[in-house]
């Protein structure tokens, strides 16, 4: 049966901001190869370390993202348009001559640039995300053809509320006056309020994202908008390659750290539910908003709100994906990890902070130095102090139960027919833990570590080898511990000494117990 999306979007001209992010790579790949009829793709993009848009376009190209479209659809890359811009700028940045042809010629906007950086000062958030989304908005209410503008933002902006509901909420402050105090703020001066005006908002990243959501309410329905509200993004399910990821932000930045037994602790609730959606089932879901909305009969007197998470259909808690995880990595190790990945998670904060200072700083600390012995460069310290501030934003997320209505999301899937249904598939119930996980952890191995599956055997013996160390080490930190509090308080001296044989012959302890004989 013939594309209804794909005629829909045929000879139509789209817009993407945010094009060389993750979901900004997938949505532009699934686009060319699932909806070969589209008129062009312009991408915004800026140079970046002296490379230009177009030079980063076609590294872009090489990726094994855009591996089928290089082989089976390679006519349709000559349809990706770079355009040098960026969104921190009026007018995007972009030059008159393109400006006008993207005012005539474009009619959907899907608007993706932003920082993710959770620890980002709140001005930088403010800039990027808030300001970047008005600049944007400001170009779209020009475009003569505009048929749908979808604004990027996250299920976890709304933390006051117990439910999110598929609505935009009114903003702690207002998004406007906001901006015009960070004009001329100093970062220092923005911090010192920062508490204030983020109340409940737990950082910049959700309190700058739900400013923009307000921003984008005030447009509509002067222009078609949308806010599409996915939850933590994670590698791909399906397409183009299981386990797709090309950053290690989030949980495979998680699943990494502690597969190179850099992360041993994390303050987490396993009975907690994990709310994360595969990038490719999310930019399927994106890709059909513009055709659902306008294939209604009647447009919405409320702006449209897709929420991209599992909602009340989830069933999988942390405690089975560091499960799984922990299991894949032992399958699957990584080369050359810095010590046995044997992480996990801690209900309690006090346990985890011990955890923390004993597996982390302790190590980090020794580590550097051995360098400075061996007059190498010392950097364990300092990534350890980035692992910590990026694992208290996280746990932000892991150690509170988020709810979601999703039947704007839900209604989707309904709408697709024949081909559409196969190939913009939306299911999260499909998919099973374990060889998810295993795909997500291999991905995170050949796309972000560029490690060969073919070393596996050196990686497994390299693991075992940790293995043992990892036990005698813990051996002995645990009769060092029992040493010192065998010196420290009599009355465990005096109840180990009931023990007999078996503690008169341990290692430190025997002689600590025993030293009147």
């Amino acid at each position: 049966m013939a594309s209804e999306v794909n005629e829909w979007y045929k000879g139509r001209k789209v817009f993407v901001t945010g094009a060389l992010g993750l979901m900004g790579k997938v949505l532009i790949e699934k686009l060319l190869y699932s909806v070969p009829d589209i008129g062009c793709v312009y991408a915004l993009v800026r140079s970046k370390r002296g490379k230009s848009p177009e030079k980063r376009i076609e590294e872009m190209w090489q990726l094994p993202l855009f591996t089928r479209i290089r082989e089976e659809k390679p006519h349709v890359m000559k349809k990706l348009i770079a355009v040098s811009g960026d969104i921190q700028y009026d007018d995007l940045g972009i030059n008159n001559k393109q400006t006008e042809e993207i005012y005539n010629e474009v009619s959907v906007v899907f608007h993706f640039a932003a920082t993710l950086r959770l620890e980002a000062p709140l001005k930088e958030g403010l800039e990027m995300n808030t300001k970047g989304t008005l600049r944007v908005l400001e170009i779209a209410k020009k475009m003569r053809k505009l048929a749908a503008f979808i604004h990027l933002s996250t299920a976890f902006c709304y933390p006051d509320y117990e439910r999110m509901a598929e609505a935009v909420h009114p903003p702690p402050t207002d998004p406007h006056e906001v901006l015009r105090a960070a004009s001329w703020m100093t970062n220092e001066q923005l911090n010192v309020l920062a508490p204030t005006l983020m109340q409940k908002h737990p950082n910049s990243y959700t309190y700058s994202k739900r400013l923009a959501e307000a921003l984008v309410k005030e447009c509509y329905p002067e222009i078609p908008a949308v806010v599409v509200r996915p939850s933590i993004v994670t590698p791909s399910y399906k397409e183009p390659n299981p386990g797709w990821v090309d950053n290690l932000n989030g949980p495979i930045g998680l699943m990494i750290g502690a597969g190179k037994g850099v992360i041993r602790s994390m303050h987490c609730y396993g009975h907690y539910h994990a709310e994360v959606i595969p990038v490719d089932i999310a930019i399927n879901a994106i890709i059909v908003i513009p055709y659902y909305i306008n294939t209604q009969m009647e447009r919405s007197q409320e702006i449209p709100v897709f929420n991209l998470t599992t909602g009340d259909d989830r069933n999988n808690t942390w405690k089975e994906v560091l499960d799984v995880g922990k299991a894949t990595v032992r399958k699957y190790p990584f080369e050359m990890p810095l010590w046995y990945p044997d992480g996990n998670i801690r209900h309690s904060k006090l346990i985890h902070e011990l955890c923390v200072f004993f597996y982390h700083i302790v190590p980090a600390y020794l580590i550097d130095f051995l360098m400075l012995i061996f007059g190498q460069q010392r950097f364990m310290v300092r990534i350890q102090k980035r692992i910590s501030v990026g694992l208290e934003v996280l746990q932000y997320f892991t150690t509170r139960e988020w709810w979601f209505d999703t039947n704007n999301f839900k209604d989707l899937a309904k709408k697709l027919h024949g081909a559409d249904f196969t190939t913009f598939p939306m299911d999260l119930k499909i998919i099973e833990i374990g060889p998810y996980i295993e795909s997500c952890m291999i991905g995170g191995k050949l796309y972000c570590l560029k490690e060969k599956l073919e070393n596996l055997p050196k990686a497994k013996l390299h693991n075992n080898i940790l293995f043992v160390l990892d036990f005698l080490a813990s051996v002995f930190f645990y009769l060092l511990l029992v040493y010192w509090l065998v010196l420290l308080f009599e009355p465990v001296r005096e109840i180990l000494s009931y023990c007999g044989p078996f503690v008169r012959y341990l290692p430190l302890v025997g002689k600590a117990v025993f030293r009147d004989d």
